[in-house]
């Protein structure tokens, strides 16, 4: 128990350290020691109130008009400095709250782009589910109850010592069997309270498990729910509603399945709760009515003593009434921390990764030796030798699934899997054009020229470039907003990338089965342009329609043998004009 407790305080320093280090420690600290003085007034006020109880019903008990008016009006201010300073504790939590979201979002999609984490992550099966869900909801959550959780339980420790001398001080001395207990009714509360909290956390424990489980299944339901709607047209195509349905259901089917565990588990952790809280009510006047009766204490020293247990009952009860709360934040401590481990194992997930070389500007591209392997370590391409001198055009050739996009992924860099050596020309761009490009939800001006910012290209162009890819009536629509992939058929999509080409201008342009979704006679159109428009650019192409051999002056084959693919003797093509 000990040790996991241990493990869990170093998970999470590693999650909230890093902010209170970061150039926002000063202005968050700040706000922080606002909040907690905030947090310390209540407690002050508390036991001015607590103080009131026994004047106020000593008022009553002495029928003395005076009295209870001026305690009455003491009341009436002591509850609005009350209701001002818990109004902005809350205000001023909620703004250090968000602070932090925003520095800590914005530090994990830093890490999560950077070195293209985001894709390797999803190479490697089972490492992190739902990325988007960690970083969308679960930072939310995880500071929001960081600090709810934290200022509450230090506020319990402050109450704590704050009531414990004046419970002390009221509570009297018991006799038991001749044995003087002084400040017994603290002693109680004690007891009271690590019982209660004992057989909590017994009665409690598989809540932790059940809401991480429970986050997981909800954002698998989720994402299914996006991925159909990404996916409308072709669900729509094949009919495929039915089964559709049935993966959704099955999916929610687990939502429910865990939420029911979690409702059973919750009811039992209420029963003794709320049986444990009500008994709480009454329990302070039970064990301090014999002094009452006695006529040791007035009316008020009763009622004080009963605010005051229940002030030091509560503070020492703090991990009873917060279980569920603390199980829930568990849950996303555990799961941000599993997504924080990814991030700084994707690094090194390849047991060997291709060598990446800068070689001067001008010089081309050359592998070496190059041998790729799938995840599992099962080789798929062995032994590449290649030159790609600039503005050469190299139709790269196979079967389907001998590994020709995966050399596109490791001249990229996104394929860490493999062995040899790749030389790249520093400072040179290029662009890789996949069979299905990616268009952003955005303007089309932005879609257009994506990755660049809009500024750096001119309407003019943007719009030429569009009509000579055969888009003429898209021309005026530069401003608005849409999501493309969902608006444009896949013919359009890729004619959009194409104009993307011709936008930035790369020196290296790798098309991936670009023009698959376009006829023949449109396919040459595209092609004859990005010839004419970039005849410098190196141009290296993955296809099976014959035709594309006109516009290349060397092949590379790709030959499927045995358990891996070699390449065959480069082939010259005579080039068109």
């Amino acid at each position: 128990m000990l040790r996991k407790t241990a493990a869990f305080l170093r998970d999470l320093r590693v999650l909230a350290m890093p902010y209170w280090r970061s150039e926002e420690r000063w202005a968050s600290g700040g706000l922080l020691a606002v909040i907690v003085a905030l947090n310390l007034g209540l407690v002050y006020l508390n036991v001015q109130f607590n103080e009131w109880n026994n004047l106020f019903y000593n008022a009553l008990q002495n029928k003395d008009f005076d009295a209870f008016v001026h305690q009455f009006i003491r009341f009436g201010v002591l509850a609005a400095i009350f209701l001002v300073v818990a109004v902005y504790r809350i205000y001023l939590r909620q703004m250090l709250q968000i602070r932090w979201r925003r520095w800590l979002t914005s530090r994990y999609i830093g890490e999560w782009l950077h070195g293209r984490a985001y894709y390797r992550m999803q190479l490697a099966e089972g490492r992190t589910d739902n990325p988007d869900q960690r970083i969308a909801d679960d930072i939310g959550s995880f500071i929001g109850q960081t600090l709810v959780l934290t200022l509450g339980i230090m506020e319990s420790v402050v109450t704590l010592v704050s009531f414990a001398a004046i419970l002390w001080n009221l509570s009297g001395s018991l006799s038991v069997g001749g044995v003087v207990i002084p400040g017994y009714m603290l002693w109680v509360a004690v007891v009271y309270a690590v019982l209660g909290t004992w057989l909590t956390h017994r009665i409690g424990r598989p809540l932790i498990g059940l809401n991480f489980q429970q986050q997981r299944f909800e954002a698998d339901f989720r994402f299914s729910l996006v991925r159909l709607r990404e996916n409308a047209e072709g669900v729509a195509l094949y009919g495929g509603e039915a089964e559709e349905a049935r993966g959704l259901i099955a999916r929610f089917a687990h939502v429910v399945d865990n939420w029911w565990d979690i409702m059973r588990q919750q009811k039992r952790l209420t029963w003794f709760s709320s049986g444990y809280g009500q008994v709480a009510v009454v329990f302070p006047y039970i064990v301090a009515a014999p002094r009452y009766f006695s006529g040791a204490i007035q009316l008020g020293g009763l009622m004080q003593t009963a605010s005051a247990f229940g002030q030091v009952q509560g503070a020492l009860s703090w991990f009873v009434d917060a279980y569920s709360s603390l199980a829930e934040w568990k849950a996303t401590v555990d799961r941000l921390v599993g997504f924080e481990r990814s991030l700084q194992e994707v690094p090194g997930q390849a047991a060997a990764e291709v060598t990446r070389r800068h070689a001067p500007p001008g010089s081309g591209i050359t592998v070496d030796d190059l041998d790729l392997l799938l995840p599992d370590g099962t080789p798929l391409l062995r032994g590449l030798t290649l030159a790609l001198p600039p503005g050469s055009r190299t139709l790269v050739g196979g079967p389907s699934g001998c590994g020709k996009s995966t050399l596109f992924r490791a001249i990229s860099g996104l394929w860490p899997y493999g062995r040899g050596a790749l030389s790249l020309p520093v400072g040179e761009r290029m662009l890789f054009l996949p069979q299905k490009p990616y268009l952003p939800i955005a303007t089309l001006r932005k879609a257009a020229v994506y990755p660049d910012a809009p500024e750096r290209h001119d309407d003019e162009a943007i719009r030429q470039a569009l009509a000579d890819c055969g888009l003429p009536h898209l021309r005026d629509r530069l401003d608005e907003e849409r999501h493309w992939a969902q608006q444009l058929s896949p013919g359009e999509q890729q004619r959009l990338a194409f104009a993307r080409a011709l936008l930035l201008q790369p020196r290296w342009l790798f098309l991936d089965e670009a023009t698959s979704a376009l006829d023949e006679p449109s396919e040459t159109v595209l092609y004859r342009l990005a010839i004419d428009r970039l005849p410098d650019t190196a141009l290296v192409s993955i296809a099976h329609r014959p035709t594309l051999a006109a516009f290349h002056d060397q092949r590379l084959e790709l030959c499927r043998t045995g358990d891996a693919t070699l390449p065959l003797p480069h082939t010259p093509l005579q080039a068109t004009s």
